[in-house]
């Protein structure tokens, strides 16, 4: 429903997350452990040396298949290598229930949905991260 929140934090991570066609069970356990452990948030010195949870922070996961969209050629962005809903919301949902067991508060978008999504981004810092390692 328009004007309704579905998922917020204050401290924490906004993660857009794209699967891949070629993604699976290994690839959320691996993008999952990376989240939880990055750390970016600054210690007592100023320095990106705490974790979310060590920052005391959350998560706000958004399915964002246009990750994938390959805009190399042409003008209109592909997405052949996104994974349809069938196999990429229980991958999706995975990254989150794992993120709960590093025990993260985790909330979440509306997979599939169009959204509004605020977002303050503190720094800014923007991490990229690729459980296959191409980047």
């Amino acid at each position: 429903m328009a004007g309704t929140v579905v998922g917020s934090i204050a401290l924490g991570l906004a993660v857009l997350l794209s699967v891949g066609v070629d993604d699976d069970e290994r690839d959320a356990e691996q993008i999952a452990e990376k989240i939880a452990n990055l750390r970016i948030f600054r210690d007592d010195a100023g320095l990106m040396n705490r974790s979310v949870a060590e920052a005391g922070g959350a998560i706000l996961l958004i399915s964002q298949f246009t990750l994938h969209g390959d805009a190399r050629k042409g003008r209109r962005p592909s997405f052949v290598t996104a994974a349809r809903e069938e196999q990429a919301k229980p991958l999706y949902e995975r990254v989150g229930l794992l993120l709960k067991r590093e025990a993260l508060k985790v909330e979440y978008g509306e997979f599939g949905a169009t959204m509004e999504v605020e977002l303050v981004n503190e720094g800014p810092v923007t991490i990229l991260l690729d459980s296959k390692k191409a980047f």
